[in-house]
């Protein structure tokens, strides 16, 4: 307990330290100056107040008979604030020991240290004060009962939980003291590595510095070092069971004093610690073969080393939370809400882990699987449980191989997550549970958890910052993904929708090249590539090598050699057989090129177009495409017979007649518009999947190649099975040649006047940043008879072609960047390893996206 006494007539300012993240109570009678002081020492944010709280309940900050609720409004707010990790102030009296227990009690919930600053007056001057105040007309007995009070609990403080207790005992100690904030030992954020993790060593020495070499240290005579300055962090365990565990204890005593490790404590580190501190500690578990490696040191250095090795071991911490929260170490694990926090739970969690209450086979404890659980945003790196391999599980590592078990030692790089592994020389202990029984993460860690798609979201992604998913949005997304998509495992990635260009104003369009050309030249693109657009269906392919690296890579048992489905996430065929077989010829073809060594991957996520587009809209054309056009040419076809026999009896139906003659023309005009891109297909005869981004392979997202390099790649791959692939027609234009500026605009009325849909015009780079940010990725420019079946038969028409040409594009555009930002950034997080939950936040996020209410036209 650290106390400032009154003493001579001056007082030297006084720092007070107290942690960062803490849950601070003042504590004095009415009138010690309690609001003052944390007024000048705390954010007016940080500071509850029991007035305060009373006035918001009752209208009136001294009416003691709304304390109740007051207290329950303050403590609501500070759990608030404690699960965000905030320091929090409560500026009461707290002198009762049942409402500091309260405090108690919620600081150990959210892991903050409670702090108490004392303000220990003199009664009269707290009296004087109150009686200076209108609003503290309470008679003197009060504060004397609150001094009383308060000196009565001064001594016990401690004892009830308070880890930093602060006494002032006079006005100029008051004055002269200045909160001071610290970090908790815990907290290196602003250590970004780069590290080599090692898991538990348990006196491996042997392994140790083999593994050491391996990863590039050197032993410098007092200290392994790394020529690029890399440091290494060691998970603990450092001793019992191995050949040598003085001999790594003072490897890594060498290493931590010279500043090139960090260690965490393991719980066998405990253990000795207790043993070399006098206090009862069983020699189980490798603890009699360390202490007799101990035993027999030399003489003349035995002592001084026992010393070092028991201060070093004391020193450790539970621990570390790095690289800007980024990355925790600890021993045993630690779950998301317990990081960069302290208490006896964090500490106990980072030893041991959690226990079920229940022991297996082997009489070992069974232990709770938090990393199943686990949705933190740091990655956890962790020891204490043995495990054949490392697996990554929700952004949670073990590392500890079991290398004194007859495994290996195995080290992490961070923050590359490369990992670097040395088997063991030999078996040093026989393990109890074996290490080939070790549990792999069950299937489940893969499946999504409700919570982690619904309600409001805001997802982070790197070309946008953040993406909101409204609640409503939401709500549709989970029906979607629920009731008909393909195995969520499957689900990398959804392709974004495409904004047409801005609309045209000349006559009989309203779509040109020009305004797209113009569109990006504003943008600051100085060049682009057009893609003829296919009247197919977009279609997202995941192909594999085979069917084993498809079930290694995506956990899909049986899963043959990949996926193919639609835009929004459902199976592309209803038939597996058609699938599997385009599949297969698509794999060929890849294999043909060398595409797998190429790119040293077993998997390949494709973006294409699949034709014809009857092979998914089937339905909608035989529910809407062609009813409407047979009805019209039907009916249109029955009024022009009409108006011709009255004109034939001399009735005057020029007007009208002519009126129905177009509209009978665009009948047919719209009928022959669907049947194009509608033709017979049995199994593979017919088909064709047209590819135009290469999205992702093994370790790369693709997106800072350019477009020509995807049109180019793909179209080798297309060239070996022209029957099924079709190699896109593409051609790059730069935007200040008027002659491939006009070639584009000829090529695409070359391409519409022949019932082609029209082109995809991009910016050469994949993505693209002008001066207002991120720059739409596509544009799409249709043709005029494409657009009856958007439109409907008649848009062109006069009067009806000025009325479309105020559509708003706004909404379609800025729904195109998010979808655009949340694709790409579902397959980073594929590709780096992160969870799948963190995949489908991103893929989830594009599903709930495309139920805006945005025009469906566009």
């Amino acid at each position: 307990m650290q106390t400032t006494r009154p003493g001579t007539m001056s007082v030297q300012p006084r720092h007070l330290n107290i942690p960062d993240f803490s849950f601070v109570l003042m504590m004095g009678a009415s009138g010690s100056g309690k609001s003052t002081f944390a007024a000048r020492n705390f954010l007016p944010t940080e500071i509850l107040s029991s007035d305060r709280c009373r006035g918001m309940v009752a209208d009136d900050e001294n009416d003691q008979a709304a304390s109740g609720d007051a207290f329950d409004v303050l403590y609501f707010v500070a759990a608030k604030r404690l699960a965000a990790r905030r320091l929090t102030v409560i500026d009461a009296t707290n002198l009762r020991a049942e409402d500091r227990q309260r405090s108690i009690e919620l600081a150990r919930r959210f892991h903050a240290l409670p702090v108490v600053f004392a303000l220990d007056l003199p009664e009269a001057v707290c009296a004087a004060r109150n009686r200076a105040r209108p609003d503290r007309d309470f008679g003197a007995h009060v504060v004397r009962n609150h001094v009383q009070m308060l000196r009565r609990s001064l001594r016990g403080l401690q004892r009830e939980g308070f880890r930093v207790v602060h006494t002032l005992s006079s006005e100029d100690a008051i004055a002269a003291a200045a909160v001071m904030r610290e970090p908790l030992f815990t907290d290196r954020r602003g250590d970004a590595g780069p590290f080599d993790i090692i898991g538990d060593v348990h006196g491996c020495l042997g392994e140790l510095t083999t593994l050491l070499g391996t990863l590039g240290y050197a032993d410098g005579g007092a200290a392994w070092r790394h020529p690029e300055g890399r440091r290494v962090i060691f998970l603990g365990d450092l001793v019992d069971r191995g050949p040598d565990s003085p001999g790594v204890l003072r490897l890594v005593m060498n290493m931590v004093g010279a500043g090139t490790a960090l260690c965490v404590q393991g719980n066998h580190d405990v253990k000795l610690f207790r043993k070399l501190s006098g206090r009862d500690a069983k020699l189980t578990h490798g603890l009699a073969e360390t202490m007799a490696q101990l035993d027999a040191l030399p003489d003349g250095t035995r002592p001084a080393f026992l010393a070092e090795a028991r201060a070093f071991l004391d020193s450790l911490r539970s621990h570390y939370w790095l690289d800007g929260g980024k990355l925790v170490v600890a021993h045993a694990g630690l779950k998301a809400e317990m990081h960069g926090r302290g208490s006896g739970a964090v500490r106990s969690f980072a030893l041991y882990g959690e226990t079920t209450g229940e022991t297996d086979e082997f009489g070992l404890p069974v232990r709770y699987e938090w990393a199943r659980d686990y949705r933190g945003e740091a990655m956890v790196i962790y020891g204490h449980t043995p495990v054949p391999a490392p697996e990554w599980i929700n952004r949670t590592l073990c590392i500890d191989t079991g290398c004194v078990f007859g495994g290996g030692l195995t080290a992490l790089r961070y923050p590359e997550r490369e990992l670097v592994s040395i088997p063991a020389a030999r078996t040093y202990a026989e393990p109890a549970r074996p290490l080939a029984g070790a549990k792999t993460a069950p299937e489940a860690y893969d499946l999504l958890d409700l919570g982690d798609v619904q309600g409001k979201r805001v997802i982070t992604t790197a070309l946008m910052n953040t993406v909101t998913i409204r609640e409503e949005n939401a709500a549709a997304g989970i029906e979607v993904m629920s009731r008909f998509c393909v195995d969520p495992r499957w689900l990398i990635y959804l392709p974004p929708t495409m904004s047409p260009c801005e609309t045209s104003r000349r006559e009989g369009l309203l779509e040109h090249p020009e305004d797209a050309f113009a569109h990006y030249r504003r943008a600051g693109v100085d060049r682009v590539v057009v893609e003829e657009k296919h009247m197919g269906s977009r279609a997202v392919v995941v192909v594999c090598r085979d069917a084993a690296a498809a079930a290694a890579r995506f956990r899909v048992p049986d899963a043959g050699r990949g996926v193919i489905v639609t835009r929004t996430g459902r199976p592309f065929f209803s038939d597996p057989a058609t699938e599997a077989a385009l599949l297969n010829r698509l794999g060929a073809a890849m294999d043909a090129t060398g595409f797998w060594d190429r790119f040293g991957t077993g998997w390949a996520c494709l973006d294409a177009e699949l034709m014809p587009w009857s092979a998914k809209a089937r339905g909608l054309i035989d529910e809407q495409y062609a009813p409407v056009g047979a009805a019209a040419m039907a009916g249109l076809g029955a009024a022009a017979g009409v108006l011709a026999a009255a004109r034939a009896r001399g009735v005057e139906a020029g007007a009208i007649a002519d009126r129905f003659a177009a509209r009978q023309d665009a009948a047919y005009r719209y009928d022959a518009a669907w049947r194009r891109y509608a033709w017979d297909t049995d199994g593979l005869q017919g088909l064709k999947l047209a590819p135009f981004h290469l999205l992702a392979t093994e370790g790369a997202v693709h997106d800072g190649q350019d477009h020509a390099w995807h049109m180019q790649t793909l179209a080798e791959v297309c060239a070996h099975d022209p029957a099924v692939l079709l190699a896109t027609e593409w051609r790059g234009v730069a935007l200040d040649d008027e002659t491939a500026v006009a070639e584009a605009v000829s090529w695409w009325e070359a391409l519409t006047a022949r019932g082609g849909e029209g082109l995809v015009m991009k910016p050469a780079t994949f993505v693209t940043r002008g001066a207002k940010g991120l720059v739409q990725p596509a544009l799409k420019v249709r043709g005029a008879e494409y657009l009856r079946l958007i439109y409907g038969p008649e848009y062109m028409l006069p009067g009806k072609l000025e009325r479309l040409r105020d559509r708003g594009l706004a909404g379609k555009r800025g729904l195109a960047l998010r979808e655009f930002s949340l694709g790409l950034e579902a397959l980073h997080r594929f590709v780096a390893g992160e969870p799948l939950r963190r995949v489908h936040e991103c893929v989830f996020g594009v599903l709930a996206l495309e139920s805006e209410p945005v025009d469906p036209r566009l």
